[in-house]
């Protein structure tokens, strides 16, 4: 059983799935789900489309560089059946498979730590903003450390009487 990779967004195409398009020199595009082969259509480039794993890679946000993607290169020559290597071959796809997995969580909590102390800065921000949602009127007015102060601007009277016709 072959598994392929769909050639817009890198994900795997099993047998009897996706889309095969073969262009007049006879290139081979192998496509997961239609999505990816109108994509293919539209001549939009894989790396501009921010849910591929082009953009995804070029983007520093998956793994680049690791020496477990030599174990999913596509092998072309056939190896005689050994059913001792066969067995050490599927014992090893699972101890790569959680290196692999490691790794990842590695890479994606170096790429969030500062995420964490800006989200607090934010909430901060917006929750001084919006404080007179969060608190009774009554406590608002009684303590005036939650309050912003207030800034008293003199209207001149020439601008009330202007105002005053609109409202009739």
């Amino acid at each position: 059983m072959r598994l392929e990779k769909c050639w817009f967004c890198s994900s795997t195409v099993y047998p009897g799935h996706g889309i095969q398009f073969v262009r007049n020199d006879a290139k081979i595009f192998r496509f997961c789900r239609s999505k990816c082969h109108k994509n293919f259509k539209m001549k939009r480039n894989p790396r501009k489309v921010k849910w591929t794993k082009a953009y995804r890679r070029l983007h520093a946000k998956d793994m680049t560089q690791d020496s477990t993607f030599e174990f999913e290169r596509k092998r072309n020559r056939p190896e005689r059946y050994d059913r001792n290597l066969t067995e050490n071959t599927l014992k090893a796809i699972k101890k790569i498979d959680k290196v692999r997995v490691d790794r990842e969580a590695r890479h994606h909590a170096m790429r969030m730590k500062g995420k964490k102390a800006k989200v607090q800065r934010e909430a901060a921000k917006e929750l001084e903003q919006s404080i007179h949602m969060v608190k009774a009127p009554a406590v608002l007015r009684e303590d005036s450390s939650f309050t912003l102060p207030k800034i008293k601007v003199k209207a001149s009277h020439q601008q009330a009487e202007e105002n005053h016709p609109m409202e009739e």
